[in-house]
């Protein structure tokens, strides 16, 4: 065995360093004082410093990152595999090595992963820091702040540009440009949440991700914050502050769907303020109609045209993705990700939403 483990020491050492971190990460991880001591002083000033060098470039080095990865992912496996048919009576010992190698490189990233981000699933979260935290819902409630965000929804859609088909028309180069004002509506409220937002950046690969489900993606690695460009643009400005909320340092999805509804409804530009409540409707409406059909379809019958057409067009562009087996896989890869990082809800974690929003605005 002695002998086994000095043949491949450097890998063997590397495989055990891996193991190490990313015990005491699942061992210490439900420390709240130390996570917030990490987060605090190391991880969240390592990722405002990769993001200050990412963006001095105007495209996603996410994106390029991954491009490299996927090309060094294949000409890893073309190399092993060769070198495996050409090691003749050492092939056991060739594959061996080049799966450790695999293996190796794998943990490293999740490790790295839960180091840069995973620390932030267990710290102090927007409720921890803001005092306003999820209730349960009466139904009577439900209906009035759905009912609340309609008419905002309705209100605000007059203020934005539309085309000859009434849909929403605002350019996505004037919504990406004006998202380092975002959160200006809210700081004063929420001290907090004051950041000095670099922006967001458009995918290159914009289609790619609405097949895989994604509407926006915050890199802990490269501390950028990407969003969906070929999605519908009324949703975009919502999209923008949710991941905006994520560069704050905020890891739960269900707290940044309540601050991108938040920030965008208090913003002075009027694309944000109707995508925030517009995004607002359609998680409250959602939730109301599994709950009152009637009372939902009663209060959507009150939307303007303008309004009902750019919830339409939106879930016509998502229904062209609906249980595709790329989008089912995602779902399942993602789910597993937030339960494996303490959010037992997985992806339904999305619907809490709708107890924050209500909470705040009853």
């Amino acid at each position: 065995m002695k002998a086994f483990f000095h043949k491949y020491r450097k890998l063997h050492i590397w495989l055990l360093v891996d193991g190490v971190l990313l015990l005491a990460f699942f061992t210490l991880r439900g420390q709240r004082w130390l996570m917030n001591a990490i987060a605090e002083r190391f991880t969240s000033p390592l990722r405002r410093g990769l993001g200050r060098l990412c963006y001095l470039v105007p495209f996603s080095v996410m994106e390029l990152v991954e491009v490299l990865a996927v090309l060094f992912g294949v000409g890893y496996l073309v190399w092993n595999v060769i070198a495996v048919v050409r090691a003749g009576d050492r092939r056991g010992s060739r594959a061996y090595r080049g799966a450790l190698g695999a293996v190796c490189i794998v943990l490293s990233i999740w490790a790295g992963f839960c180091l840069l981000w995973g620390v932030n699933y267990w710290t102090d979260g927007f409720q921890d820091q803001s005092g306003i935290y999820a209730q349960p819902v009466a139904l009577e409630d439900l209906r009035a702040v759905t009912a609340y965000f309609a008419e905002r929804t309705a209100e605000t859609a007059e203020d934005v540009a539309r085309d000859e088909h009434g849909l929403f028309a605002v350019p996505r180069e004037e919504i990406l440009a004006n998202s380092v004002r975002a959160y200006e509506g809210i700081t004063e409220a929420f001290p907090f949440l004051a950041f000095d937002d670099p922006g967001v950046k458009p995918m290159a690969f914009s289609r790619l991700m609405s097949a895989l489900d994604f509407t926006g993606f915050y890199s802990s690695f490269t501390g950028e914050s990407n969003v969906n460009v070929d999605s519908p643009a009324c949703m975009l400005p919502s999209t923008i502050a949710h991941e905006l909320a994520h560069q704050r340092g905020f890891a739960s999805e269900q707290e940044c769907n309540f601050l991108a509804v938040l920030a965008s409804t208090t913003c002075a530009d009027p694309a944000y303020r109707y995508s925030g409540w517009l995004i607002g409707y359609v998680y409250l409406g959602n939730a109301l109609y599994s709950q009152d059909p009637e009372g939902y379809l009663a209060i959507r019958e009150t939307l303007p045209e303008e309004v009902q057409l750019d919830l339409a067009y939106n879930n016509a562009y998502w229904a062209q993705f609906q249980d595709t087996p790329v989008q089912k896989a995602s779902n399942k890869v993602y789910d597993g990700l937030l339960k494996s990082y303490g959010d037992e809800r997985g992806i339904q974690s999305y619907g809490m939403v709708v107890d924050l929003l209500v909470a705040y605005y009853k």
